[in-house]
């Protein structure tokens, strides 16, 4: 995947294209597969970077929802574990079996619980990734050993998903590219083009270069998750809001806090969310909270509160408490969630996704979740191909390998997460052996990676590599920053840049980087 083959294709590209795909996060990405797979000629802009947003922000789990299932969501259910059991098939390297348990204190959780997992286990049928059973108190902490021993009676165990968001959306956008679509980052969408009353296209701002285009589609889909009501504005400068943002945050810990290879599920906490302690890269995730917010933001930060709300819930279920100093780093995203007319809390607004075509023609797809965005993506495409006129073409995304795809991975491996690029990551440590150099002890990332990452993933800044094509910041934010300067001289390398863009690049990663720690 080249940024610049695909500027290229831009630029040279004479007439229409069938689908033009504002967004790059989950849902845009899905979009323009789908649409690209079917043979639609496609091209994807997202004003940022891939997965800038909420898709690189979430409890990294692909999963039915449990939460869902209390709440008599049973289609939602459904359609979310029979994409589960797909995604798992098509991007193998990148999605695991993660077991769960849900501690029991009070005696009747354990049979309340345990019914309730059993209708999951049935909901997923031939795709379940395992059957749901209690274990006692013993079993329990044999699997979890620092979770909190008093007043336990035991738990439920069952299985869901686990995955790598940013990693994931990177290989979406190279399945985009290798199967003739243009993905496109650093590419905002100014304006919208039409053509009578109708949408025919949109005005762009490459905003490495500073270089306008404009370009003309049959259709265009809007599917910028928290941003949704922008694009809407441009097409109808008094469109009713759509989006509800809701933030959640996460914190992430060492992992001497949950010991073993079993994630820990609390049912219900204090505004009604589920409770996750997810093991994950060596690290322990837990999360999150569901906090309404005035309007969207590319950088949110989280709130003292919501930090003193996690650490709060997190010692009632650990053997040790952690506390402010403990924390790895604290990361926040936003959920774009449809809004209702009733009032709902957050917390109960489905996630259901939300499709609809305005009058001028334009296509937004939003709401729903990672587990769903195959699903989302169909429906739109689907929606999108009688907007433009093009001819019927059947959804080819249910058995389509993503990017990477590769079966049996070695968890142990450092290179795991890219799949059958690996192997090529090595050959660049083969040709220069300082290239598998770690960058920094505490995390597994090589150099080589670096060079990856610009040549072949479309990493165009420093905050790119060590946010979503590694996972640094996320992993441990101060290390992020100990290695950064490092990571920026690799970079400027491989783009041909000087010492100025080294210390820009430098200098502004540390300042997001910062607002990854506590204060």
């Amino acid at each position: 995947m080249d940024r610049n083959q695909s500027l290229d294709t831009l630029k040279t590209y004479e007439g229409y294209w069938d689908m033009i795909v504002i967004g790059g996060g989950a849902t845009g990405l899905g979009c323009a597969l789908d649409a690209v797979s079917r043979g639609y000629k496609t091209l994807l802009v997202e004003q940022h970077d891939f997965a800038k947003g909420t898709s690189s922000r979430s409890t990294k789990l692909i999963h039915g929802g449990v939460r869902y299932l209390q709440q008599g969501n049973v289609s939602l259910v459904l359609e979310a574990l029979h994409e589960r059991g797909l995604l798992m098939q098509n991007a193998p390297h990148l999605v695991q079996n993660q077991s769960f348990i849900v501690p029991n204190y009070e005696w009747w959780n354990g049979p309340f619980y345990g019914v309730g997992l059993k209708v999951y286990d049935l909901l997923a049928g031939r795709l379940g990734l395992g059957p749901s059973k209690w274990l006692s108190k013993t079993e329990t902490l044999a699997r979890i050993p620092t979770l909190e021993p008093n007043r336990l009676h035991g738990g439920v165990i069952y299985h869901d998903g686990q995955f790598d968001d940013a990693r994931l959306a990177v290989n979406l956008a190279q399945s985009i590219a290798d199967t003739g679509g243009v993905p496109l980052n650093y590419m905002q969408v100014t304006g919208l083009a039409h053509s009578g009353n109708m949408v025919d296209g949109v005005t762009l701002k490459d905003t490495l270069s500073g270089a306008s285009h404009e370009v003309r589609g049959r259709v265009v889909i809007n599917a910028t998750g928290i941003f949704t009501d922008h694009i809407l504005r441009m097409d109808q400068p008094g469109a009713k809001p759509l989006i509800v943002p809701s933030q959640g945050i996460h914190l992430v810990l060492d992992k001497r806090f949950l010991k073993g290879d079993t994630a820990i599920m609390v049912p219900q906490t204090e505004d009604g969310r589920v409770l996750f302690a997810v093991p994950w890269h060596n690290r322990v995730l837990v999360g999150t909270t569901d906090t309404p917010v005035a309007e969207a933001s590319l950088e949110p930060r989280p709130l003292a509160s919501e930090i003193e709300f996690i650490l709060k819930h997190a010692a009632q279920y650990m053997v040790e408490d952690p506390s402010r100093e403990d924390i790895l780093c604290v990361f926040a995203g936003i959920r774009p969630l449809v809004g209702t007319s009733d009032g709902k809390k957050t917390a109960s607004i489905s996630r259901d996704h939300h499709l609809e075509v305005s009058p001028s023609g334009l296509v937004t797809i939003a709401g729903g979740k990672w587990t769903t965005y195959r699903k989302m993506a169909e429906d739109t495409v689907n929606q999108a191909a009688q907007i433009a006129g093009l001819p019927e073409s059947d959804c080819p995304t249910r058995k389509l390998r993503i990017h990477g795809w590769l079966k049996n991975i070695d968890p142990q491996d450092p290179l795991c997460a890219y799949g059958s690029d690996a192997v090529l990551i090595r050959r660049i440590i083969d040709a220069q052996p300082e290239m598998g150099e770690r960058l920094h002890d505490r995390l597994p990332y090589c150099k080589a990676e670096v060079v990856w990452a610009v040549q072949n993933e479309m990493a165009r800044t420093l905050e790119d590599v060590l946010a979503r094509r590694t996972r640094a910041l996320i992993l441990d934010a101060a290390a992020s920053m100990a290695m950064a300067e490092a990571v920026a001289g690799i970079m400027a390398d491989v783009l041909g840049r000087d010492a100025a863009w080294i210390r820009q690049q430098t200098d502004g990663f540390m300042a997001l980087a910062r607002g990854y720690l506590p204060d």
